[in-house]
């Protein structure tokens, strides 16, 4: 099962750099993080963006065929959440939301000076061991 665990990371930027980062994510103000994700093969994909993606698909698509969509809508609506969400970043290698180890270890290894120098707030490591990962509450659940 080991083998079969893939990887996320995420970062948390300030307000002012979050905002830079969802109009332009390559911009200069960002530097060296560009520079780091393009070795990497990697982009920023804002979480407030991609729960509001969400929603808008399942709006679009039929809600029930979404089983995080009640869960995802009352997030996205949320002031406070919004605001935390907002400054978040999932980064996504090769395309992909979730990768090897190897992959993350090195993105990782690679973020890590600009967060111990401040210009990443938060560097957050996941995985896709359920065991590992929150549920919705059982009111949004389908």
């Amino acid at each position: 099962m080991t083998n079969d665990i893939k990887f996320q990371i995420r970062i948390e930027l300030s307000e002012a750099q979050a905002a830079i980062a969802r109009r332009d994510p390559d911009s200069p103000a960002l530097a060296p993080l560009p520079v780091i994700l393009n070795r990497h093969h990697a982009t920023l994909k804002c979480q407030f963006d991609a729960f509001a993606d969400y929603v808008a698909e399942a709006e679009k698509h039929g809600a029930e065929q979404y089983p995080l969509y009640a869960w995802t809508k009352a997030t996205i609506e949320d002031s406070a959440k919004k605001a935390k969400y907002i400054k978040s970043f999932t980064l996504y290698v090769d395309g992909e939301e979730v990768y090897a180890k190897e992959k993350a270890d090195a993105l990782e290894s690679d973020l890590r000076p600009l967060a111990d120098g401040g210009q990443i707030l938060r560097l957050m490591r996941y995985d896709t061991n359920p065991a590992n990962n929150p549920q919705p509450p059982q009111r949004h659940r389908t």
